[in-house]
């Protein structure tokens, strides 16, 4: 695509808490995202919508999960 130019920025224990890029390279990202998102179909929500059938208790699958987390 195109490089970037970045600082990062770290708090008192080194961990990164924000980047920096330069306003030029903004402009170059809002541009190339504009473009990308006229291709893309808008998505319809409400085909997520219904009910889901699940064979097993809520809290019971919820457990399990945890449990196998915790190995």
């Amino acid at each position: 695509m195109f490089n970037i130019r970045k600082r990062i920025v770290t708090d008192e224990e080194n961990r990164p808490v924000e980047v920096l890029i330069d306003y030029e390279d903004w402009c170059r990202v809002e541009e190339a995202l504009k473009l990308h998102d006229k291709d893309a179909r808008p998505i319809d929500p409400s085909r997520h919508a219904g009910k889901l059938k699940w064979g097993e208790d809520a809290v019971a699958y919820q457990r399990r999960v945890r449990e196998e987390w915790g190995r």
